[in-house]
Parts: structure tokens; C-alpha cells; sequence
């Protein structure tokens, strides 16, 4: 059964699509406050999406920070319904010459509620989940406030929407050391709200981070 079964169980803030901006907006001035002192070096590092730098990653979160529907589906028809040509086209949009570029343009889209037509609890899990791409192999550390990471382990733990986020975790219990994420049935995967947020969302590497039989249920792609 999810954690929070109706509105009121929800932390404060939390409750409702629209209330989620404040903590959208809040993840993505950290994200930009981390990375202001980077070296070129460090912009081209390889981030946890396979084939893409930290600098490409910010590109992306810049897009979706920008994207209203209407271009959104126009782009979506220009690249004929492959969304894949889609996420590169807009990624690409917004990277700039240099990564002062690329940093400024995602400063331009902190407070933005431009969005493309997914769920408010999906964009923020999309700045949660890529800073973690981007902050991890820099060696950058995020305290995440324990409600929004809750708030997404609950999310991608019950939805195959944005990823196979429910099918990865079937058949083991996930339980949180850090704050009050339990879930499932089986054996038992446990750790941080983060670690296991970001393993459900396919982060092999945070599995290193989990302790239990099932953890290796984890570690297989799907």
C-alpha cells in the first residue's frame, strides 16, 4: 500500500502538483549553486547517463525547464514521433558554446513553470534523479530534504511512467534507514531514501549503497 494514501498524509508542501514547484524550483538553485565553481575539466565529465557529460545533463534538465506542451508536440512531430531525436534536438538547443553558457541558460529556468505535459511529481523527480547523475561522479554530496526523496521513492516505486520504476522493485521490500519509505513484499532491500529512489530509477551504482537478499534483484537491467 503507498505510504501517503490520501492528501492530508502528504508532507506539507507536498500535497498537490502545483505545490511541488516550490521544491522543483528549490532542487534546481541547489543544482546551479553546485556547479558555479566547476573547471572545463570537470563540465565534461561522463555523468550516470550513459553517453552523456554533466554539462550535456544540465542541457537537458535546461529543456524541460523551457518546454511548454505546444512545442513540446511540434517537436515531437518535427522529429516524427522518436522521442529519443526529440530529448537530443532540445538538449542540443540548449547546451550553448561553453559551459558558462550551459549553466546560465539552466539559472534562466530555476523558477520557470514552463513545463511539457508530465506530471509536476515527474519533473521534480527529472532534477532530482539527473543532478544525482551529475553531482555523483563530481563527488558533490546533496542533503535532499527526507520528503522529497520519500515523496519520489513513493512515486517511481508505484509507476512504470517514467521508467520500469514498479516492475524493478516487484518482489522485494524496500525499507528506508534514513526517514519513513517502506514499501513491497519479499526479500529486503535497505538503505538510504536516495539510494534506493535512485536504484528504482535504474542507478545501478546506488545498489552498492543497499544491503539485503534483495538487492540483487536490483542490480538486473530492466
Amino acid at each position: 500500500m503507498p505510504l501517503f494514501r490520501d492528501r492530508d498524509a502528504l508532507p506539507t508542501g507536498l500535497k498537490t502538483g502545483r505545490d511541488l514547484w516550490p521544491a522543483v524550483h528549490s532542487e534546481r538553485a541547489a543544482l546551479a549553486a553546485d556547479l558555479a565553481v566547476l573547471t572545463d575539466e570537470q563540465w565534461a565529465t561522463p555523468s550516470l547517463c550513459s553517453g552523456l557529460s554533466v554539462r550535456e545533463v544540465l542541457a537537458h534538465l535546461t529543456a524541460a525547464g523551457s518546454l511548454s506542451p505546444v512545442r513540446w508536440f511540434a517537436g515531437v512531430v518535427r522529429s516524427r514521433f522518436d522521442f529519443d531525436d526529440q530529448v537530443a534536438r532540445r538538449l542540443a538547443e540548449q547546451l550553448g558554446d561553453t559551459p558558462a553558457d550551459t549553466l546560465a541558460r539552466f539559472r534562466g529556468v530555476v523558477t520557470s513553470t514552463t513545463a511539457p505535459p508530465l506530471p509536476r511529481i515527474a519533473l521534480l523527480g527529472e532534477v532530482v534523479v539527473h543532478g544525482e547523475d551529475i553531482r555523483r561522479p563530481l563527488g558533490i554530496e546533496r542533503d535532499h530534504p527526507i520528503e522529497v526523496l520519500t515523496r519520489l521513492a513513493e512515486f517511481y516505486t508505484h509507476s512504470d511512467l517514467m521508467f520500469p520504476g514498479k516492475t524493478r522493485v516487484a518482489g522485494v521490500r524496500l525499507v528506508a534507514t534514513d526517514g519513513p519509505f517502506t514499501t513491497g513484499a519479499g526479500p529486503l532491500v535497505s538503505g538510504t531514501t536516495l539510494a534506493i529512489m535512485m536504484a528504482t530509477a535504474g542507478r545501478a551504482v546506488y545498489c552498492d549503497e543497499l544491503t539485503g537478499d534483495g538487492v540483487a534483484t536490483l542490480r538486473i537491467p530492466r
